[in-house]
C-alpha cells in the first residue's frame, strides 16, 4: 500500500549497507493492489470446487466491489489530475500514471468477467437446467407472458426523454439502469429528435422467472433490460425504434464534509448524500451491441474519456445476476447452510440474567449466534425492576 514499506522481505546485499526505503520498488501502490485482491476474489469463480450458484455470488461481488473502487478510489484520483497534482507517490506513480494503470487493469478485469459469465456460469447453469434466456430464446408461451408483463408492469413506469435542445441529457443517477434509443419518425408533438433516454426505476426486479407454464419447470429466467429492450417501441407511439442499448454511469460517492465546521454533522450528512446520485461520473458502461458513435455520445454527455468506457458482453450490472442465488431453490448449488453454535451456559430455556451473575459469555460472533443478545433485550424489557433500556 502507498506509504506503507514492504521491509523484511528483502536483505540488504551484503556489503552494501541499509535498504534506501525511499526506493520506489519497496512499495505497492494502494489502487493497483485494490485490484489484485479483487483478481483473487475472480478466482473463486473460475474454481470448479466452489458451488455453481456461489460462484455466481462471488462474480457479484467482484462486480459491487469494482463499483465502490470507482466510486471512491478512481473519483479520487480524477480529482487530484483535475487538480493538476502530478506529485509521485512512495511508489513513483503520479496521479495520472496510477489511472492509466488502472484502466489497463480494470478493462481486462472486466473482460474476464463476462467471459467466465458466458463461457463457464451461464452453459454450466444450463446444463443444472438453470437458464437465463435471451430473447431470442423465448417460446410463444414466454413471449405472450413477457409482452404483458411489460404492458401492465414496466411500460406505466419508464418515462421516455426525447434529446434535443429544449431537452437536454437528463441527470441520471448514480448507477442506475439506463436505455438509450434510436428512434425515427416523429412523436404526438411533431418532435423528431431521433434519440431517446429511457431511465429504468430500481424498483423493478432486474431478473424474472418465468412462470412453470411457460415451460422451463419454472427455472428459467429473463433479464429485465431485454424485456425493455424487446418492448421499448411500445412507449414511442408513431415512431420506429432502431435500436436500444442499456448503459450505466458510476459517479463519485465519495462523502465530504468538515467535521470541523459543520454544527451538526448528521445534518450536514444529509445535505451531502443526496449529491452523490448526481455527482462527477467516473464510469460508463454501454451494452457491448451500442454502436461507437452512440458510446461516444455518451461520453460526450458523461464529460469522461475513451478509457472511461467500459462494454459489456451482457447486462451491465452483473451484480444483479445474484437474484438468481434467491430465485432457485438448489441447495445442492450452494454452500450447506451454517448454524451458528450456542455456548452450553445459554440455552433458551435459560434465564440469561441468572447466568451472567455467574459469570460473563463471550460469543464469538458469527460463529455464535446472536440470539442471546436478542433474549437479554426480551427479558430486559419484561422484568419489572429494569427501568430503562
Amino acid at each position: 500500500m502507498v506509504g506503507t514499506p514492504i521491509t523484511g522481505r528483502r536483505s540488504a546485499p551484503s556489503g552494501r549497507g541499509r535498504l534506501d526505503l525511499d526506493d520506489p520498488s519497496l512499495f505497492l501502490n494502494r489502487e493497483l493492489s485494490v485490484l489484485e485482491f479483487q483478481k483473487r476474489v475472480l478466482a473463486q469463480v473460475r474454481d470448479p470446487a466452489t458451488p455453481l450458484l456461489e460462484r455466481l455470488r462471488f462474480l457479484g461481488i467482484c462486480s459491487t466491489n469494482l463499483d465502490e473502487f470507482f466510486e471512491i478510489r478512481v473519483a479520487g484520483l480524477k480529482q487530484q489530475v483535475a487538480y493538476g497534482i502530478d506529485q509521485p507517490g512512495s511508489d513513483g506513480l503520479t496521479p495520472r500514471q496510477v489511472l492509466d494503470a488502472i484502466a489497463a487493469e480494470a478493462h481486462a478485469f472486466v473482460d474476464e468477467q463476462y467471459a467466465l459469465l458466458h463461457d463457464v456460469l451461464l452453459p454450466e447453469l444450463a446444463a443444472t437446467g438453470i437458464e437465463l434466456l435471451a430473447p431470442s430464446e423465448w417460446n410463444e408461451a414466454q413471449r405472450a407472458w413477457i409482452a404483458d408483463y411489460f404492458r401492465t408492469e414496466v411500460a406505466p413506469v419508464l418515462t421516455p426523454m426525447g434529446l434535443d435542445p429544449a431537452h437536454p441529457f437528463p441527470r441520471v443517477l448514480n448507477k442506475s439502469l439506463n436505455m438509450i434509443v434510436s428512434v425515427t419518425g416523429r412523436d404526438a408533438f411533431g418532435r423528431s429528435s431521433g434519440i431517446a433516454v429511457v431511465q429504468v426505476p430500481r424498483p423493478l426486479p432486474r431478473v424474472l422467472r418465468l412462470p412453470a407454464t411457460t415451460g422451463g419447470g419454472g427455472h428459467c429466467h429473463a433479464l429485465l433490460s431485454s424485456i425493455v429492450a424487446t418492448h421499448v417501441g411500445e412507449i414511442f407511439p408513431g415512431m420506429e425504434v432502431t435500436g436500444c442499448y442499456s448503459f450505466r454511469v458510476t459517479r463519485n460517492s465519495d462523502l465530504w464534509v468538515d467535521e470541523e465546521e459543520a454544527e451538526n454533522l448528521l445534518a450536514a450528512l444529509k445535505g451531502e448524500l443526496p449529491n452523490r446520485n448526481y455527482a462527477e461520473a467516473v464510469r460508463l458502461e454501454v451494452d457491448d451491441e451500442c454502436p461507437e458513435g452512440v458510446a461516444q455520445d455518451l461520453l460526450v454527455h458523461t464529460h469522461l474519456a475513451p478509457e472511461d468506457l467500459y462494454r459489456c458482453r451482457g447486462p451491465v450490472n452483473l451484480y444483479r445476476l445474484a437474484a438468481l442465488y434467491e430465485l432457485v431453490d438448489r441447495p445442492d448449488l450452494k454452500y450447506p447452510a451454517f448454524t451458528p453454535g450456542l455456548p452450553s451456559r445459554l440455552r433458551p430455556d435459560h434465564d440469561v440474567f441468572a447466568v451472567l451473575r455467574r459469570g460473563d459469555v463471550l460469543l464469538h460472533h458469527p460463529y455464535q449466534s446472536f440470539a442471546p443478545v436478542v433474549d437479554l433485550v426480551r427479558q430486559a424489557a419484561a422484568d419489572p425492576q429494569v427501568l430503562a433500556i
